[in-house]
């Protein structure tokens, strides 16, 4: 696998860092040639894909040897660190985009999540208002997202204490810390509510082995899909291949999603208790149900992680050949086993997603290009009922840590929020609406769906607040080539349009003053700001894409794959074509000029 040896990554985008002990430090600096003398100190510690990689492996494989028990001989520290706009702006000392196309997941990075919390239902008090983080203002401003983690606890403190030290030569303040800890005994890969969290990642082309019998699902989880690594790693090869349309230096690295969730550990379970005696009151739900059969289908496992999809009436052990991540909601259309409502079915619709209703479900494919991949880890003590009585989150502070790795903010993480998590309508054309997802979402009433001999129905349970915002910020993981460069003041905001990729009817390259895009009469034309062409490959009504090839042709094809068009410059993979703010579109081999 191609994408395990890389060592121009930051690691946890795609390996993980599956440590038991983490701090985030929210950073900020006064002067950027401190600040870059500060990141050129720091980059020989930053932790490639590679490294953890290999690592991972070498534990996974140690665990298993000592029976599923820790290696005491192993152990890693690991270091990442990712920037927000005003980070990379302050670094590079320039705007890192030389366009904003209205819509783009460049202007989603540039607003942040502060600016955007109406739409992604952060509002009462979930509002940037009562953030710890992530809030508007000068004196909020965070630049630097320094993420260290460690199996070790006393050594992840003597790294977190260096690097506040090293703060001080690089007129650098701390404005937030965020501690996070695997929690103990027999919640040790739970979150605070007691389920198993962390079980159903994306798989990632390139990144991890195929299934030989399918080809499809990662070998060894069953129905845990590979999705191109585009999706993740900007550069890569998206889903149909669409262009990334972002600029060069984004190239190798991953937009970072960091949000504080806050639980009320005791409202969930009370609300889940309240809620089942509803159901029974309604006769539906058997009466031997617990809390614990209604919180399971709020989260779509049961506490151990095993789905209700395949164990609806108990939490039991997985049948052999499959796993926890073998999940199919295809022959439950109506949410009788697991409901349309239940999380993780809400984040991810998987082989059960009906665009209408009464016809068969869409092909999981569909959903590719809105996974994300996942690194959470709890924050605050265990609940304990003797030492917090009754309800609410006024007792000791606890939530999950989440942080969300994605080429793509709004085809991604704003798209599931907004059109999935916290939408009632989703999935769209049901009476009564579904409901918003009652572990993430607002607090909307859902629609139980259940089945008796006397037929089908819908009661409506109402839930309050489960989770609230108390922090978030939208930041990026550069390549380390990309930091190396930020470390000296520089940053190549040219666009790229990355080999593999295809541009369609309508898709615009928006460097600021150039533009490249296939007009929708099929003619590849160079725009300048004001939308005038400067540049026509002459293909008007014999266009249907245009694309660059891994070695180094642009070419522009017609509806039967002919080729109406070419740059002429096959035969120099590694190859780059940039759309470059200085108003023109380059073929470049190193740094010859090809087109």
């Amino acid at each position: 696998m191609p994408l395990r040896s890389d060592r121009n990554t930051q690691g946890d985008i795609l390996a993980g860092s599956r440590k038991d002990h983490a701090c985030l430090l929210l950073l900020r600096f006064r002067d950027p040639v401190l600040a870059r003398r500060w990141l050129r100190r720091l980059l020989p510690e930053i932790s490639t894909t590679e490294e953890m990689a290999r690592f991972n492996a070498a534990f996974s494989a140690a665990r298993v040897k000592a029976g599923g028990t820790d290696p005491a001989s192993l152990s890693a520290q690991w270091t990442g660190l990712s920037l927000t706009h005003a980070g990379l702006r302050f670094f590079a000392g320039r705007d890192p985009f030389p366009a904003l196309p209205p819509g783009s997941t460049a202007e989603a990075f540039v607003q942040g999540p502060a600016r955007r919390a109406e739409a992604l239902g952060d509002t009462g008090d979930s509002s940037p208002d009562s953030w710890v983080f992530g809030g508007e203002g000068p004196h909020r401003a965070v630049h630097a997202v320094l993420n260290l983690s460690a199996d070790d606890p006393e050594k992840l403190a003597e790294a977190v204490d260096r690097h506040q030290r090293d703060l001080g030569p690089a007129q650098g303040v701390l404005v937030f810390r965020q501690d996070g800890g695997t929690l103990p005994g027999a919640l040790r890969g739970h979150e605070h509510f007691g389920f198993t969290d962390g079980i159903s990642q994306p798989g990632v082309r390139g990144f991890h082995a195929p299934d030989p019998a399918t080809g499809t699902t990662v070998q060894g989880k069953p129905g845990a899909r590979l999705v191109p690594a585009g999706e993740f790693l900007v550069g890569q090869e998206k889903a149909g291949k669409r262009p990334a349309g972002l600029p060069a230096w984004a190239t190798g690295g991953s937009f970072q999603v960091v949000r504080r969730l806050a639980q009320d550990v005791p409202g969930w379970w009370a609300q889940a208790r309240e809620r089942l005696a509803d159901l029974k009151r309604a006769g539906a739900a058997p009466a031997e149900a617990t809390d614990t059969w209604l919180a399971a289908r709020l989260v779509g496992r049961w506490p151990g992680g095993t789905p209700v999809a395949g164990c609806p009436l108990a939490e039991q052990p997985c049948p052999a050949g499959t796993g926890p991540t073998a999940i199919s909601y295809r022959d439950d259309p109506q949410g009788w086993h697991t409901p349309l409502f239940a999380h993780i079915r809400k984040g991810n619709p998987r082989d059960g997603l009906v665009a209408v209703p009464g016809r068969p479900p869409l092909d999981p494919a569909v959903t590719d290009t809105h996974r994300i991949i996942r690194r959470g880890i709890p924050y605050g003590p265990a609940y304990d009922p003797e030492q917090e009585p009754g309800r609410g989150t006024n007792g000791a502070s606890r939530g999950l840590v989440f942080i969300g790795y994605q080429a793509d903010l709004v085809q991604q993480f704003e798209f599931v929020a907004k059109q999935w998590i916290n939408e009632a309508d989703f999935p769209a054309g049901r009476s009564p609406r579904t409901g918003a997802d009652p572990v993430l979402g607002p607090g909307s009433p859902v629609a139980f769906e259940s089945e008796s001999e006397a037929g089908s129905r819908a009661t409506t349970l109402r839930f309050g607040r489960f989770i609230r915002t108390e922090g978030a910020l939208y930041a990026f993981t550069p390549s380390i080539p990309a930091l190396r460069e930020l470390a000296e003041g520089r940053l190549d905001v040219s666009v790229e349009l990355h080999p593999g990729a295809v541009l369609r009817a309508g898709d615009v390259l928006d460097a600021g003053a150039a533009r490249l895009a296939l007009a929708a009469d099929g003619d590849l034309v160079l725009l300048d700001a004001s939308g005038a062409r400067r540049w026509s490959a002459g293909t008007a009504g014999k266009g249907s894409e245009a694309a660059f090839s891994h070695d180094g042709e642009l070419t522009v094809r017609t509806a039967d794959g002919a080729t109406a068009w070419s740059s002429g410059t096959a035969g120099h993979p590694g190859a780059r074509l940039l759309v470059r703010p200085g108003g023109d579109a380059v073929v470049l081999d190193g740094g010859r000029v090809l087109w």
